[in-house]
């Protein structure tokens, strides 16, 4: 008897879904986080006074990194030949967003990419400043938008 889960077989452990008959099409995905700071740490940051350099020119790379390295982290994502993973900081108050946005023409969404990238960005910026500022909170990561694929596009609602 098959399962119903798509990711499991027919022993109901683990698989990585068989997408090679699926269609290519573009895909874009843009997920979103933040980092609440300390206002001091903020201004560190700002003022690149951190022992550890330049905290969003390192973040950047490694959000890039986190986007790119996905499927050796997310075991049942596919490993994709990504187009542009774009990365984006921006201070809200003490408040420090992340965005991540990742395009492909594959088989399978970029949803899990752009959410990693933005997990590995600002895992990024908590290592740098956990020195000068250990109550550090990492939340609010979600997806915000995807376009392709067979399930069709998604805007989140709500404003950020």
């Amino acid at each position: 008897m098959a399962s119903q889960f798509t990711h499991m077989d027919e022993n109901n452990r683990g698989q990585m879904v068989d997408v090679s008959q699926k269609e290519v099409s573009h895909r874009t995905a843009i997920a979103q986080g933040r980092i609440r700071l300390r206002e001091e740490t903020v201004q560190a940051i700002k003022d690149l006074k951190l022992k550890k350099g330049d905290v969003l020119a390192i973040a950047q790379v490694a959000a890039i990194q986190g986007a790119k390295k996905c499927s050796d982290l997310i075991p049942m994502a596919h490993p994709l030949f990504l187009s542009s993973i774009k990365v984006n900081f921006e201070f809200e108050e003490n408040d420090l967003y992340c965005q991540v946005t990742v395009s492909c023409q594959g088989k399978t969404g970029v949803e899990m990419e752009a959410l990693s990238g933005v997990s590995a960005g600002l895992l990024t910026v908590y290592d740098m400043c956990k020195a000068l500022d250990k109550s550090m909170i990492i939340d609010d990561i979600k997806l915000m938008k995807k376009t392709g694929g067979k399930s069709g596009d998604f805007v989140r609602e709500e404003n950020v």
